[in-house]
């Protein structure tokens, strides 16, 4: 895939908002639920396919972040998530999201390495076939990777079939090329996603991660620089957080030793999202 094409293709929007959401609980993770099977077919033009883009709602002194739930809509219901809601210790989820590589993410692995912390990746089909040896580092590594779709679109109005193939296409290359199965996770390009959008995945035995931490770093032509993301996270990181870290950012990998000694100094813990977020063992085949 041609770079430039990538980087337009990957570069999201980050939409952040002064309106306080109502957050919904997270639902602890079960295996014994997670191996419950879709019995029934479902009707998915009971479910809207009006579009939303996920935003989050920064809270000051280290409160728990809101998020952009829309009204009506219950997060819990679909298996999605964004924060470890019912949390009270000082965990944090490291989350990066992999469109394409820009030569900064084997450094980024070393670096975790060095801090024993645990991430998720979520990798699109372009990334994993460009770069197979380092999706299979990151499962060496002891790393969830989940899927971030094939060609990076906007799922919220698509047709069921086309969602489908979308992600059934990335966990199947993944598998081809790297040997492991793929985490029971997706984030959804640009946090653009809708009801049906929601329950297809869900009905695929994903759970959809959203954020409750991100800063103006995907667009590798325009980094904010390592003091900001440092200071970002001195400001901004709170108990059961879920930063969105792409691995495009020259900032990211400059900051992210100094991040990482900066929670340890604060005493965090390095998470991994099934800890709280409902996933089925083994993502379905459609």
């Amino acid at each position: 895939m041609n770079k430039n094409i990538a980087k337009k293709m990957f570069t999201g929007l980050l939409a952040f908002s002064c309106i306080v959401q109502t957050v919904m609980p997270c639902t602890q993770y079960s295996r014994q639920t997670a191996k419950a099977a879709v019995t029934k077919k479902t009707d998915y033009s009971k479910y809207s396919t009006k579009g939303y883009e996920w935003y989050i709602v920064r809270k000051k002194k280290h409160e728990k972040a809101g998020g952009g739930v829309p009204a009506g809509i219950n997060l819990s219901d679909y298996n999605a998530y964004y924060i470890n809601e019912n949390t009270k210790e000082k965990v944090i989820y490291l989350s990066f999201d992999c469109g394409y590589e820009n030569g900064y993410t084997k450094k980024i692995l070393k670096t975790l390495k060095k801090h024993n912390a645990k991430a998720i990746f979520f990798v699109t089909k372009p990334f994993i076939e460009s770069r197979p040896e380092l999706v299979k580092q990151m499962k060496k590594d002891g790393h969830l990777v989940g899927n971030h779709t094939c060609t990076h679109p906007d799922l919220s109005d698509k047709p069921v079939s086309h969602i489908r193939k979308e992600i059934k296409d990335c966990a199947k290359v993944f598998k081809k090329v790297t040997g492991y199965k793929m985490d029971p996770f997706i984030r959804p390009p640009m946090g653009a996603f809708s009801e049906r959008s929601l329950q297809v995945t869900k009905d695929m035995g994903y759970s959809t991660i959203f954020w409750s931490m991100a800063y103006y770093d995907y667009d590798a032509d325009h980094q904010p620089g390592k003091d900001y993301v440092i200071n970002h996270f001195k400001e901004n990181c709170h108990r059961g957080a879920l930063p969105l870290i792409h691995n495009t950012s020259s900032s990211n990998c400059e900051a992210l030793d100094d991040v990482l000694s900066l929670l340890e100094e604060k005493k965090y813990r390095f998470g991994t999202l099934d800890e709280f977020a409902l996933g089925k063992e083994t993502v379905k085949d459609g």
